[in-house]
């Protein structure tokens, strides 16, 4: 009667402390130049190593340019940050995988497509969209730099044990519907706390039909709905995605791993604490129109009238809305745009691209749009570039940018101004995220190129 999250939890749990969390064995720590300085200040300040290096992998990914990668960074906070982070991994012998090098990018891209990420696992990250790697069937979630610490000095982390719950989310898709759109249909459907306490296991016809890049995404966004993490069970498209994959298992340990991974799955007759079913054809492309994740709307629809609101959420939705600067009941579709941005560690995947270059090949980029085009990572561009996608792209007026987080969070030179409209594929929508003062709405890669194309919010259905 065990439930996957159960099985995977249990097996790693060193001790129970009475009255008190679980300590938790973790597989793998990732580390990026933001969250992690304290927790190596604390290192040297209690005088201890990392108690197992092997099993920490370092990027420096927030902060860097994605631009003249190969020249000092300019800004002087983020050049300290990423100049840290080399001299931490240097001091602590750590695996780093260092600015404007091959395996560079966004740590929670670089992760599965290497290998690192592995079903079974356990992984954090000092960052909260450390979800994104439960895809590969892993119990993966985010911690504080205190953790951080925790995990560097024991390779353990304690931990309240969180409950489970399932999202059988079935049918069939309608086209030009993807895994972001069924992300932001979750979400407003749950809301940003209709999963909190909970680690969520996705399943139904939808998700097994999904790629990898697919559960990538929806997992990704687990932490939006207020979940502690979100993960998919381990088949057929997990094993084809992590074979031959640089860091995973080869030859007969990769025979011992698949026959290992196969068991892992909930039992038929498991009992989750909360369970919850969709029909995958209720699902259309969507937008965003306020300032969190879950205020979300199909694209052809309207932003709720005051009515439709709970009266003690008015005032938030209000000023949600005033900032935006949309009305209740109001249209978005047609409505013009500035800015489009195609990555982060929610759309920067090879799938994404070729989403995007599918609509906008054969048309032009509109003149009234700034358009950044982020790669996850130096895989993904040089995938990019073997499938000729960058000459599409370039015929039609879009230019690559270098991998980097870039506008997911702008902490770097990519930021929204003030006022100005961004669809952005990225997890964040709050006051300010891509720049103070921007408006960001969240979107799917298709619904961006044709937002990209158009200059206005579109139903790329219709493209």
């Amino acid at each position: 009667m065990n439930t996957l999250f159960d099985e995977i939890w249990d097996k790693h749990v060193v001790q129970i402390v009475e009255g008190g969390p679980t300590q938790l064995y973790i597989d793998r720590l990732y580390c990026h130049e933001v969250t992690s300085p304290q927790a190596f200040a604390g290192l040297r300040k209690r005088g201890l190593k990392c108690f197992r290096p092997e099993q920490i992998y370092c990027m420096p990914d927030h902060n860097i340019p994605t631009h003249d990668q190969d020249k000092p960074i300019e800004d002087p906070i983020g050049k300290k940050q990423v100049d840290t982070l080399d001299k931490n991994c240097s001091d602590f012998d750590l695996q780093e995988f260092k600015m404007n090098t091959p395996e560079n990018g966004i740590i929670h891209v670089v992760g599965p497509e290497t290998g690192l990420s592995l079903p079974g696992m356990t992984i954090v990250c000092g960052d909260s969209h450390t979800s994104t790697h439960g895809a590969v069937g892993a119990v993966a979630f985010g911690i504080g730099t205190s953790e951080v610490e925790m995990v560097m000095a024991s390779q353990c982390i304690l931990q309240q044990k969180p409950k489970s719950m399932r999202i059988n989310i079935n049918g069939k898709l309608n086209p030009g519907v993807v895994a972001k759109d069924v992300a932001l249909y979750l979400m407003s459907q749950l809301t940003t706390s209709g999963a909190t306490g909970y680690f969520v296991e996705y399943a139904g016809d939808v998700v097994r039909n999904m790629s990898m890049e697919g559960r990538l995404t929806l997992c990704n966004l687990s932490i939006e709905m207020g979940a502690r993490g979100g993960f998919v069970a381990p088949d057929e498209t997990t094993f084809a995605y992590l074979k031959g994959k640089k860091y995973a298992p080869k030859g007969r340990e990769w025979d011992k791993a698949v026959a290992e991974w196969r068991t892992l799955k909930s039992d038929d007759d498991a009992v989750f604490d909360k369970e919850l079913y969709f029909d995958g054809a209720d699902i259309t492309p969507r937008i965003t129109y306020g300032t969190n994740p879950g205020m979300g709307m199909g694209i052809t629809e309207s932003i709720p009238t005051i009515d439709e609101i709970d009266e003690e959420s008015r005032a938030s939705f209000l000023k949600s809305l005033q900032y935006m600067g949309f009305a209740p009941g109001e249209k978005l579709l047609g409505h013009p745009i500035d800015y489009v941005f195609l990555g982060a560690c929610t759309n920067g995947r090879i799938e994404d691209f070729r989403a995007f270059a599918s609509l906008v090949k054969g048309k032009r980029k509109a003149e009234n749009v700034t358009a950044w085009l982020v790669p996850g990572s130096w895989e993904v561009m040089k995938q990019i570039k073997k499938e000729g996608l960058d000459e599409i792209l370039e015929t039609a007026g879009f230019t690559l940018r270098q991998p980097g987080c870039s506008a997911c969070l702008a902490m770097n030179d990519d930021k929204v101004p003030a006022g100005k409209y961004a669809v952005s594929t990225s997890n964040r929508n709050f006051e300010g995220r891509q720049g103070p003062g921007s408006r960001t709405i969240l979107a799917s890669p298709l619904v961006a190129a044709a937002a990209a194309v158009t200059g206005v919010l579109a139903d790329p259905r219709m493209l």
